[in-house]
């Protein structure tokens, strides 16, 4: 069987009856015959945040919705809570950090039963923190050095299913060109995906399309004819870049991730 579809969302989503976002999310995962399951762990209040989906996957329709109760390493290496998996359609990651995602789930028995169930069929959708973890590296932390402007970024591991990408979410309202531009330009293989709130990309077969209300953009050095990185007596960074390609897209545009090219809206010429 091929992978499932992973809908990858900026943060911020709609979640009302007629959210774009959340309703892609639901029509994917009510394909199957099993429930969705909710996984906070990245969340500091994570009763509230499951609460919320709760609410709003029943309202769309969803019969049956689980939260997946994993707090420390030990729950993610619990056969039990890695059985709950075989039962879902679908596995919906929601915001929060990152990094704890990374910490309490990567190489653990729950990382590896999630592996498989994806590559089995499952849909997995992940929102913020739930979409940088989707790839195989992503951005922990970017701070700017007070004393100059720069960004400092830390680079971490997450789960893999996408290889080769690292994903940024927030991206246009929080300003965070810059720090993606740098997380790729220490190694021009990896490409940046930034997608703004209220929007996501649905990956499936090696390609994306755009969904939701604004943009996402992508950063590929791959072309790049010459990058130079000096690093200063402060720890900061200064780039010279030349020949990156970015590309911006709007709902409804498809995006080949193996070629590295714009495949248009279906129905359009190119």
């Amino acid at each position: 069987m091929n992978c499932g579809e992973l809908l990858i969302i900026g943060g911020a989503e709609d979640k009302c009856l007629e959210g774009e976002v959340l309703n892609k999310f639901v029509e994917l995962a009510t394909h199957g015959d099993g429930g969705i399951g909710i996984l906070p762990t990245a969340s500091e209040i994570p009763e509230e945040v499951s609460t919320e989906y709760i609410r709003i996957f029943r309202d769309l329709g969803v019969n049956r919705v689980e939260v997946i109760k994993l707090d420390s390493r030990q729950d993610a290496n619990n056969p039990a809570i890695c059985e709950q998996l075989t039962s879902f359609s679908a596995i919906f990651i929601s915001g929060g950090n990152q990094s704890r995602l990374s910490e309490l789930i990567g190489k653990t028995k729950f990382h590896d039963a999630l592996s498989k169930a994806w590559h089995k069929g499952m849909v997995i959708a992940g929102t913020s923190a739930g979409a940088s973890i989707l790839g195989k590296y992503m951005i922990v932390a970017a701070d700017t050095m007070l004393n100059d402007n720069k960004l400092k970024v830390e680079i971490g591991v997450g789960f893999g299913f996408l290889d080769g990408l690292i994903i940024d979410q927030h991206f246009s309202q929080r300003g965070r060109f810059d720090r993606l531009l740098s997380a790729i330009a220490g190694n021009k293989e990896i490409m940046g995906i930034g997608i703004d709130e209220n929007t996501a990309i649905l990956v499936k077969d090696g390609h994306f399309e755009v969904v939701g209300q604004h943009q996402v953009l992508v950063l590929d050095g791959s072309t790049s004819d010459y990058i130079n990185i000096t690093s200063s007596e402060n720890g900061s960074e200064e780039l010279t870049l030349s020949g990156f390609n970015l590309h911006a897209l709007t709902r409804g545009y498809r995006f080949d991730l193996l070629s590295r090219k714009l495949l248009m809206k279906k129905g359009i010429q190119q």
